[in-house]
């Protein structure tokens, strides 16, 4: 008898029952986003800003009583601006990124959900209500991504449970998930993708790089983001994005489950 059918039998199921039920998501005590907290942050003071690898740190006036605004669309969580920041104005959370439909809701007081991404949501509902296919492309990742997007098909996050299935033909998709920072040499293939879906189709871009570029971003080789090349219809966030966040991204395009973050922040 193999291993897992003797643990199967002894244990049974081991799927988590979230997110439908409790809050066991296997992602407690995990390094989350950095927040700005209202604190005093001294005008010459650019520690944050200089070390941010990815630029997504800034200076606003009245953003907050700090002044300090974070693009989470470009944030990998290093956690390297928690640890130069001499004030506490800057805070380490075990907080995770989240999906959106809107990119500017990734950004620091930027503007709430458009009425046109509600939308968007009310039509991916009446659509697929019972279930969903992906057509993964790796469109020039690190492979971080991809071990994510392995672990929802183990016994623990099991995504078939939800109805959401891989598919190996873009033309059985009705999602196009698009991990990597775009590498030129990628664009073919991932437009052939797309163009061999059928109507109704969706876009979701998984990960920092193909919100906006990521580390890579505006190399002799990358681009800014998945929305340069398609329309996209739900950005998340993560270097990279854990199974957990990915399926609360999944279950946001299909109007399962509501978005969590606005203007930045978390709601």
């Amino acid at each position: 008898m193999a291993l897992w059918t003797l643990f199967g039998l002894r244990k049974g199921s081991a799927s988590t029952d979230w997110p439908k039920a409790g809050n066991n998501h296997g992602q407690q005590g995990v390094w989350g986003m950095p927040r700005v907290l209202d604190g005093a942050c001294a005008d010459s003071c650019e520690a944050c800003i200089e070390v941010c690898p990815t630029q997504a740190i800034g200076r606003q006036e009245k953003a907050s009583t700090s002044g300090i605004v974070i693009d989470y669309g470009r944030c990998i969580t290093c956690q390297r601006c928690v640890e130069v920041c001499p004030e506490p104005v800057l805070q380490a959370t075990d907080t995770w990124a989240l999906g959106v439909r809107n990119r500017d809701d990734l950004r620091w007081q930027a503007a709430l959900q458009t009425p046109e991404a509600a939308e968007l949501g009310q039509r991916i509902q009446t659509r697929f209500q019972r279930s969903l296919h992906i057509r993964h492309v790796d469109a020039g990742s690190c492979g971080g991504c991809e071990s994510e997007l392995q672990a929802l098909n183990n016994p623990f996050y099991n995504l078939h449970r939800l109805g959401i299935f891989f598919t190996a033909s873009p033309r059985s998709a009705d999602l196009l998930l698009v991990t990597g920072a775009l590498t030129r040499s990628m664009l073919g293939p991932l437009h052939a993708a797309w163009e061999a879906m059928p109507e109704p189709r969706w876009v979701m871009a998984i990960g920092t790089c193909a919100v906006s570029g990521g580390i890579a971003e505006g190399g002799y080789t990358c681009g800014h983001g998945l929305n340069e090349e398609l329309p996209v219809d739900v950005y998340l966030p993560g270097c990279p994005p854990n199974p957990a966040a990915i399926i609360h991204a999944l279950l946001l395009l299909l109007g399962r489950s509501s978005q969590r973050v606005h203007a930045g922040r978390l709601t």
